[in-house]
């Protein structure tokens, strides 16, 4: 039993650390479809260039390959043969003659990129059609090598597909599987930094809040992977949307309850954007009283929290562990709270919600549990998630199309015109620096376009690949090692490409380290090793990265200002939208998709966060401006955090029999969205001079003992404490941006 529960913790750690095993998997599946394809070349006694053409295809053939359904992955994949070959006949033919050569690479290049317009298929073609042509040059392809490189291609493509569909299969609703369990682990991870944020002391307040910023922000991104998987890897609509929901409400009950945690520990209540913002001042306050019977309750009923969150069905055992979640149910009950300061009851509650959040999930994802030990607080957590699943289970997807920009404007467009020219560019200086070597000055200028929107993009991007180049030639000292020992060199060339694709969605710097200490290797293998061909890859690679970054300013270029204002107006219209359609429906208006309508506003601000590295990077010399950046980026966090929970709280209307609409909220409502719409303004229009409008708070606004007022619960106060923090947050963003802010309203 002890040997099977460290097996559990240990393989709960690897799918937090790698959500949906999909690193492990890429890894894995490239270097089997590797090894299949040595290892059937070895038997077939063929020469180490065609083993190298062998392993390099079956690499390029399975990481080409990003489609989720398995039969559109075994058309690109059959698709995908006939242009590689195409592409090495090509090399081979014009390898020897210099112009018309170089003009096709760079005419094969724009093809590549521009191909990526037409989805994942024509990303996967055009991503082989260069490769293998980049293979045709690596590996030296004359004419009367065809056929052996046909040979070697055709069984790399076949060994890719059978490790794809029978060694290492890969399905969605297995992929979401893994998903799941990784969101479970993350989210104890998280409870588990709560804890720790409970028990710090002030020295270590600082460190603890990292943490607990960190593990709200990978719970995040575990939640946005499994929305982005739900449709395919579910059985219907229902189901999916059933899913999304209880993965919404456990992430905003987690991250709520971090903050009451907070405020217990604080002299005043802790500010939302505290848990979005590093570097954020810490709350003044200190530790809650060591030896404190509440104090040791509440982190007792956090642990169990934790434990409630791991422990699948299939090991629920006696009614220990139903003991354990009554109780803390039995928090959503006034009359359960310990007595405490209003603070620390605040986080009994947060626990109370937690658990109920964690009861749906646990039912969402693993089917009804036995109820016979429940208590009557426990009965209606389960009747209410009931009638929220009935509600889920009516409601239609709303359909949504977006504009596509054309000509040069086109996002696919633009780039294959500049990676076009950058190559020319590179092409021209890597022959000055070596008419043997200059291809490798044309794949980096390709690499740093790949998944780059912007000219700081780039040039980040290039900076890294740079480094990590850099550092790959200093390790590659195992390619003097193994000298001539053929299989010995492949087995590391194995280790490295498992630790390339592992290692890739982390760090682009440790990718191209690994990627650099395999084509030593490689070039060990082909007896081309020498200190002299390093140096020269060091060049090459640099020469590539200033090529990019020039063709990226100079040609149609995209400036990061401009790049980012266009996805800031994109978050904000979508945080318009949420706040919205939540204020309305809790208004009493008609039901809206608001979980849909949150997952756009989470991929938009996803998209955001990414065009803002290069102005956040530590490389970046201007401190104010990264300062605005990260800030404006946090800020922007917390109102999708509080919009998010006002979408889910909408959600439940009419169903929940604690929750009653109430119209007076169009009201603030109608400010918060005005304010948001008069940022987007400037942003778009820096001429505009529409100020945000400031007033009273949102409680003084609906001042409850009005005639027919609803009466204030629990939940009402939630709702208002959302508002209040989303106004406040939305306030907050036009000193940055440079907003007027106009005269108080009355």
């Amino acid at each position: 039993m002890a040997g099977r529960s460290v097996r559990v913790t240990l393989w709960d750690r690897i799918a937090a650390s790698d959500p949906g095993l999909l690193r492990l998997t890429a890894g894995l599946r490239t270097v089997s479809a590797v090894a299949l394809t040595l290892a059937v070349l070895a038997l077939l006694r063929v020469g180490v260039p065609y083993l190298v053409a062998g392993a390099m295809s079956a690499m390029v053939a399975t990481f080409a390959i990003r489609e989720k359904e398995r039969a559109r992955q075994a058309v690109t994949l059959a698709l995908g043969l006939p242009v590689a070959l195409a592409s090495v006949s090509l090399g081979a033919l014009l390898n020897s003659r210099l112009v018309a050569g170089d003009l096709f690479f760079i005419a094969l290049i724009f093809c590549a990129v521009y191909s990526r317009r037409f989805g994942d298929r024509g990303t996967a073609l055009g991503l082989i059609g260069f490769q293998v042509y980049f293979l045709s040059l690596f590996v030296g392809a004359t004419v009367p090598a065809l056929p052996g490189l046909y040979g070697a291609i055709t069984l790399a493509f076949v060994c890719s597909a059978v490790v794809r569909f029978a060694l290492v299969p890969e399905t969605p609703s297995g992929v979401l599987d893994r998903l799941r369990r990784a969101f479970r682990a993350r989210l104890a991870q998280l409870l588990a930094a709560q804890v720790a944020l409970l028990d710090a002391d002030p020295e270590d307040m600082e460190k603890a809040l990292d943490e607990v910023r960190h593990r709200t922000a990978a719970l995040h991104e575990t939640a946005m992977m499994i929305q982005g998987r739900l449709e395919r890897g579910t059985s219907d609509e229902t189901v999916a949307r059933l899913v999304q929901r209880r993965i919404a409400d456990a992430e905003i009950a987690a991250e709520r309850l971090g903050l009451l945690l907070l405020t217990a520990r604080s002299a005043e209540r802790a500010d939302s954007l505290t848990l979005h913002l590093p570097g954020a001042p810490v709350p003044s306050g200190g530790p809650l009283p060591e030896g404190d019977e509440t104090t040791a309750t509440l982190r007792r009923d956090l642990e169990a929290l934790r434990l409630l969150v791991l422990r699948p069905v299939g090991q629920e055992t006696g009614t220990a562990l139903s003991h354990v979640r009554n109780r803390l149910l039995g928090y959503r009950d006034e009359d359960n709270l310990p007595p405490a300061p209003s603070a620390v009851q605040d986080v009994f509650r947060g626990i109370g919600e937690a658990a109920r959040a964690v009861l749906g999930l646990r039912i969402a994802l693993e089917g009804p549990q036995d109820d016979s030990d429940d208590t009557p607080a426990t009965t209606r957590s389960r009747e209410e998630l009931d009638a929220e699943d009935a509600a889920i289970g009516g409601s239609e997807e709303a359909a949504r199309e977006e504009g596509e920009r054309t000509g040069l404007e086109r996002p696919t467009t633009r780039a294959a015109v500049q990676v076009a020219v950058g190559s020319a560019l590179a092409i021209v200086g890597g022959e000055l620096l070596s008419g043997q070597r200059w291809y490798w000055a044309v794949l980096t200028c390709w690499i740093v376009f790949i998944n780059t929107a912007s000219t700081g993009e780039i040039l980040v991007k290039g900076y890294r690949r740079l480094l990590g180049t850099v550092l790959g030639v200093v390790g590659l000292g195992l390619a003097g090692l193994v000298g001539h020992h053929t299989w010995t060199a492949f087995a590391l060339v194995l280790v490295c490409i498992f630790a390339m694709f592992y290692t890739a969605p982390l760090s682009h710097t440790l990718m191209s380290f690994f990627v650099t200490a395999m084509l030593g290797l490689l070039y060990t293998l082909l007896n081309r090793y020498s200190p002299a061909v390093l140096v020269l890859r060091i060049e090459e690679t640099a020469l590539g990265a200033v090529c990019g970054i020039v063709a990226a300013a100079l040609v149609l270029p995209v400036n990061t200002d401009r790049r980012t204002n266009e996805l800031l107006g994109t978050v904000l219209a979508r945080l318009a939208d949420v706040t919205d359609a939540a204020v309305d429906q809790l208004s009493g208006g008609p039901a809206a998709d608001l979980l849909d309508k949150a997952r756009d506003l989470d991929q938009a601000l996803a998209d955001l966060h990414d065009s803002t590295q290069p102005l956040t990077h530590p490389i970046m010399p201007l401190r104010a401006r990264r300062d605005t950046a990260r800030y404006v980026v946090a800020t922007l966090e917390t109102c999708a955090y509080h919009a998010r929970s006002l979408a889910a709280t909408a959600e439940l209307l009419p169903e929940h029999p604690s929750i009653a609409a109430d119209p007076r909220l169009r009201r603030a409502g109608r400010r918060i969205v005005g304010n948001i719409e008069a940022i987007a303004a400037h942003v778009t229009d820096e001429r505009s001079t529409t100020p945000i409008l400031t007033g009273p708070s949102i409680a003084s606004m609906l001042k409850p003992g009005t005639l027919g007022a609803p009466r204030y619960d629990r939940v009402t106060d939630r709702v208002l404490r959302h508002l209040q923090r989303l106004d406040e947050a939305v306030a907050g963003l036009a000193r940055p941006l440079h907003v007027p802010v106009g005269a108080p309203q009355r």
